[in-house]
């Protein structure tokens, strides 16, 4: 694929994510679910009235900013409301995170570009996080989740930006790391979890390093040891077994041909890592390219850069984003707001319908057992003017249901899943499949592109799901977010593989899975928009009762 098409494509994603996303953005003119808080907490920091904000108050910043900046244009102000506490149009609260929403496929994009250098992996990452249903939803209204997912995304961006770079160009790339993963933190506390994916690949590439330096030394003491033994034994066993004597004869010069291997800039990895009885071994499905992967060179950043740029400088951030809230509303300090975000949290009750009834704990996320409606109104007709207050009209009486779901692509987060899993096989494979083999534990001397894509996407894919397996307070579906943009990647790594392959079946089932994905996006569409659906076409799409 050219330059060229690459950046048509990228366009091409672009443009079909901000269409969906601004296409009727005001047509509920009421506030739709937690609009109720955002939307006001917004309106209060142009309006200067204290509140008290459970949440990191960056993106309640943003929307606030959007309404400034929304109320200065002079269209788009056919339908207004007074619910966020002053007169305002629904598009004012929402086009910002319409904006901010349609550059998660692009940064997704550039993150699986910046792993691999391959650019139809990239169009495919781009274009199947644009089409999934909940980012569509969470990006569509004054929400905070899209803050959280952007600023985490570009973090790692960035730091995959500076593993490329040297000197001061890496500092400036880890210094927008450190800046983009504190916004993400000051959005939500959740966001912490994609900085602690970065940790943990960091701290995952020391260790392969380290096991494999163990590795090589344990054989450089035993080859020494073997040496001098063979050599007070040559004679005798030359005599007694002519066999023998060749193989260690034969022994030696591989020895010989390894020093020179090693010793020589130019010798290939592949022969060294043949000759010192470093595995080589590698699926079928996985291509091991020559050309490396910027996580290598993870272990170029030492303990205290880590600290510096991804500590100091995220809790920096993080520390002058809640200033102007502070200034506002003085009831607490820094110390005392977070002992009552804490507070507040802790005391949500449990994880039941009985406390709300769409709460999903983490194990339902996956499988999207558990999705939510954000917004649900009937109408006796299509005719009607949109209905935005009030319940829903008595049973049998609406004819049109207006649904806006909360609703991740189905296909996508399952196809999503299952490449996940395929991935956690590729690595337990590729450790105990030498081990199989050779009867002992080796270490690659590199790892190929598509390893270190696996590590990353696993790691970070744990880092954001594993800290709520603890969390015993009502959980939400839209809390995955962080997590599901890796199945995003890990999905959009298999079908590119799929469709790279030598094998005509492979690249069948690529692209049968990308037209699946496709069609399900459009199929869903009109839960995701809110788009009227008779009963018969809305229970069509309500596959199973725990959905509704």
């Amino acid at each position: 694929m050219t330059k060229k098409w690459f950046r048509i494509g990228l366009l091409g994603i672009f443009i079909l994510s901000l269409a969906l996303r601004f296409w009727g953005l005001e047509r509920f003119n009421t506030l739709v679910f937690d609009e109720v808080y955002f939307a006001k907490f917004g309106n209060n920091y142009l309006t200067h009235t204290p509140f008290f904000n459970a949440h990191p108050p960056l993106s309640q910043y943003m929307i606030g900013i959007g309404i400034w900046i929304g109320s200065h244009i002079p269209f788009w102000h056919d339908t207004v409301n007074g619910l966020t506490g002053s007169l305002r149009s629904p598009w004012t609260y929402r086009w910002f995170n319409a904006l901010t929403g349609s550059f998660i496929p692009l940064v997704v994009a550039a993150i699986a570009y910046q792993l691999s250098y391959r650019r139809s992996f990239a169009l495919l990452a781009g274009l199947f996080t644009a089409c999934d249903g909940l980012f569509l939803v969470e990006s569509r209204y004054a929400l905070s989740n899209i803050y959280i997912v952007i600023f985490g995304l570009l973090g790692h961006w960035f730091l995959l930006l500076a593993l490329d770079k040297q000197n001061r160009r890496r500092s400036f790339w880890l210094i927008f790391a450190g800046i983009a993963f504190g916004a993400s933190v000051g959005t939500k506390w959740n966001g912490l979890w994609f900085l602690s994916g970065a940790y943990l690949i960091w701290i995952v590439a020391w260790v392969i390093q380290g096991t494999h330096s163990f590795a090589n030394a344990k054989l450089f003491f035993t080859s020494s040891s073997l040496e001098e033994a063979g050599g007070r034994r040559q004679d005798s066993e030359a005599v007694a077994s002519p066999a023998a004597a060749e193989g260690r004869s034969h022994e030696a010069e591989i020895r010989r041909q390894d020093s020179e291997a090693v010793a020589s800039p130019g010798a290939s990895a592949e022969f060294r890592s043949q000759e010192v009885g470093i595995s080589t071994y590698s699926p079928p499905f996985i291509p091991s390219p020559s050309s490396e992967s910027p996580l290598q060179n993870l272990t170029q950043l030492n303990i205290f850069q880590m600290l510096f740029y991804l500590g100091i400088i995220p809790a920096f951030i993080y520390s002058i984003i809640w200033i102007p809230h502070l200034q506002l509303d003085k009831t607490y300090g820094f110390i005392a707001v977070h002992q009552q975000i804490l507070k507040f949290h802790l005391h949500l009750g449990g994880n039941s319908s009985d406390v709300h009834p769409y709460c999903a704990a983490w194990y339902k996320w996956p499988l999207m057992i558990r999705p939510m409606a954000y917004y649900y109104q009937t109408a006796e007709s299509i005719t009607e003017p949109l209905p935005v207050m009030g319940p829903p009209l008595p049973a049998g009486a609406g004819q049109v249901i207006y649904d806006v779901h909360a609703m991740g692509n189905p296909f996508l987060w399952w196809f999503g899943v299952a490449a996940m899993l395929f991935l956690i096989g590729m690595l337990v494979s590729q450790a105990v499949m030498p081990w199989v083999k050779e009867k002992r534990f080796l270490v690659p001397a590199t790892l190929s592109i598509d390893t270190w894509i696996g590590l990353y996407l696993v790691i970070n894919y744990a880092a954001n799901l594993a800290p709520w397996v603890k969390v015993t307070r009502c959980v939400f579906i839209y809390h995955y977010m962080c997590a599901v943009v890796f199945v995003f990647l890990a999905i959009a790594w298999f079908v590119d593989q799929c469709l790279r392959s030598y094998y005509q079946q492979l690249r069948g089932l690529g692209i049968t899975i990308s037209f699946i994905i496709i069609a399900a996006f459009i199929f869903w569409m009109p839960i995701y928009l809110g788009l009227p659906l008779s009963h018969n076409d809305y229970k069509l799409r309500m596959w199973f009762n725990s959905w509704i």
